[in-house]
């Protein structure tokens, strides 16, 4: 597992919003509900859209809270 995989799941725990570059686009203040491990790979599902975490790049973690 990697360290930015921890971050996420950690993230997911604590509700924080996160940042990241998918696709070479840039989603902000995004709402981690969970990650799902499909085979070997991990899928985030959010409130608008499941992401592969693979594609995922520059992962930040929010100070900000949802509920």
């Amino acid at each position: 597992m990697n360290i930015e995989l921890r971050f996420l799941q950690k993230a997911i725990e604590d509700k924080n919003y996160i940042n990241f570059t998918y696709k070479q686009k840039k989603y902000q203040k995004i709402e981690p509900l969970k990650l799902e491990k499909v085979d070997t790979s991990y899928f985030l599902v959010t409130k608008e859209v499941n992401f592969e975490f693979n594609l995922i790049k520059n992962l930040i973690i929010l100070k900000n809270k949802f509920n």
